[in-house]
């Protein structure tokens, strides 16, 4: 009975390697592109590969106010004369970059904690569960919006409170 099971399943088994085999083509292919960046640490090159594939070229917003607008972080907004409210955040943008940016957001608490957004919130990062997660959100953010001046020339690691990991070619040589 063992061996109508292992053979009904052999052409499955097949098909999920030969995909395992292919994801890791595609993530080398990927991460190829940016290998050679020195990179924010705790910022994978895979994820920097794909917010840039994500948003294709970040010259194309002309304001911080565009990028943290795409990416769907956005509070929406309930106004009536002098009264403002803000409410759940809008996921009016591209929420493949949303999950990359909240990914990286913990992993940027991590690894940088000069990070300029960090210092900033850490005091209310300190609270319950439901406002880390919100503060996250807040963070990714802040995340775009500073990858996207960081991208674009508009300001340097240094001035965001990054570290950098040494490239890989700098790793080989040590």
């Amino acid at each position: 009975m063992l061996g109508v099971c292992a053979r009904a399943t052999e052409p499955v088994v097949l098909q999920i390697r030969a995909c395992q085999k292919q994801m890791a083509q595609l993530t080398a292919e990927s991460q190829a592109g940016v290998a050679q960046e020195q990179l924010p640490k705790g910022l994978g090159a895979l994820t920097v590969a794909l917010l840039d594939g994500e948003v294709c070229d970040w010259k194309r917003f002309a304001h911080r106010k565009a990028i943290g607008s795409y990416t769907g972080c956005c509070p929406s907004e309930h106004s009536s004369g002098g009264v403002q409210r803000f409410g759940h955040i809008d996921r009016h943008g591209n929420k493949h970059v949303r999950t990359l940016l909240v990914e990286a957001v913990w992993r940027l608490l991590k690894y940088q904690p000069c990070w300029h957004a960090r210092v900033k919130y850490l005091q209310k990062l300190k609270h319950g569960a439901s406002l880390k997660k919100k503060i996250a959100v807040a963070l990714a953010r802040q995340l775009a919006i500073d990858l996207w001046r960081w991208r674009t020339g508009r300001a340097t690691a240094a001035e965001l409170g990054w570290t950098l990991n040494e490239t890989n070619a700098e790793k080989l040589k040590s």
